[in-house]
């Protein structure tokens, strides 16, 4: 636990409790689950998008704070992956939409599953973009970057020497073994809602990651 922070253990412990009380419900009282614990702009979606959202931020003060010592590459490196990270916040609240109270146009309401302004539900030629992208493509993606980019990155010094150059964080083995961890814990969750819980496991380790990373001096001054 000495490799652990402060930060990483109230994270950790906030893990551990929203995902227990996520299998209690799931298995005793499974619409309480749906329809309160994990319902649509209940307090886990916007867990979500929060920690997307911080995440962001967190980037964009450090692309503010080193730009000026800082190459092009690890520029468009972190401008990349906040940008990324605030269009999930986005995505995941549809833009607020629904807090905003905004009518869908009638393109979205016509091609968009939840009839919403997103494009992760989406729908071309009857196939959900989610299921063909946002989920199958980000799976390969969490594949590479949590199981096999840390370990080409600490044996190979090209590999090492490309990753900071491009300001891509790298994740301690902590964080890896809490992604696997929450995704075994999905085998005890029977409900489709379970994937919000997922998402939320993702915005907290995401945010720990960029926080502080295994090559944390890519975060500071030349």
């Amino acid at each position: 636990m000495k490799t652990l922070t402060l930060v990483d253990k109230i994270a950790y412990i906030f893990l551990i409790i929203i995902f227990g009380f996520g299998i209690y419900y799931a298995n005793s009282n499974l619409t309480y689950f749906d329809e309160v614990y994990t319902k649509e702009d209940g307090f886990v979606e916007y867990g979500t998008a929060l920690l997307l959202f911080c995440s962001s931020i967190l980037l964009f003060s450090r692309f503010i704070k080193l730009q000026k010592t800082k190459k092009t590459l690890w520029k468009l490196g972190i401008l990349a992956i906040a940008f990324v990270f605030i269009f999930g916040a986005g995505e995941e609240i549809s833009w607020g939409q629904r807090i905003f109270n905004i009518e869908s146009s009638a393109y979205f309401k016509e091609n968009n599953a939840q009839a919403e302004t997103n494009l992760h539900n989406m729908v071309v030629n009857g196939k959900k973009i989610n299921k063909l992208i946002f989920s199958q493509l980000l799976t390969v993606i969490l594949i590479i970057y949590l199981l096999i980019l840390p370990f080409i990155y600490r044996k190979f010094a090209g590999i090492k020497k490309l990753v900071d150059n491009f300001a891509v964080p790298i994740v301690k083995w902590h964080q890896t073994i809490a992604f696997l961890l929450t995704t075994a814990i999905l085998v005890f969750i029977s409900s489709n809602r379970k994937w919000e819980l997922y998402e939320l496991a993702f915005g907290v380790i995401f945010f720990l990651i960029f926080l502080n990373p295994f090559n944390k001096e890519i975060y500071e001054t030349n």
